[in-house]
């Protein structure tokens, strides 16, 4: 298990940024996903502003949120994910992760350097639903 991965796995609170009110977005149904099996979901819509998501109070950015963020989930174009993996590292978040089709080659690597667990171009709910399934789990 790679580290981005252990992190998934460690995280309580995971922070979607890119989460909004459409359902038949991915990061709506990867949301849902992660909040079915346990996590706790903080919606950070960047769109389309949403006082609620998924049930739980939404925050228009990561330095917004009054609590402590263990894993960052990223539903943006990679040319916005500077700011956010900025706004990750001042939070003291755990973990960024940019999901499929996201790739910011230079952020990640000042995650990595910040002493953030991060990686880029995979699905949180690929992985977990991954290391999950098959007989060692059951």
């Amino acid at each position: 298990m790679d580290e981005a991965v252990a992190a998934l796995f460690g995280a309580k609170t995971i922070a979607v940024v890119g989460l909004d009110t459409r359902n038949s977005r991915p990061a709506y149904e990867v949301a849902e996903y992660l909040q079915s099996v346990g996590y706790r979901i903080v919606p950070v819509p960047v769109q389309r502003p949403a006082e609620e998501v998924l049930g739980e109070r939404a925050y228009p950015s990561l330095r917004d949120i009054p609590e402590h963020i263990d894993l960052v989930d990223v539903f943006v174009r990679s040319e916005h994910t500077d700011a956010i993996v900025d706004d990750a590292i001042a939070i003291g978040a755990g973990a960024v992760w940019l999901q499929i089709g996201v790739r910011n080659d230079a952020a990640i690597e000042r995650a990595r350097a910040a002493g953030l667990a991060a990686t880029q171009d995979r699905c949180t709910k690929i992985e977990h639903g991954r290391h999950t399934a098959g007989p060692a789990s059951r």
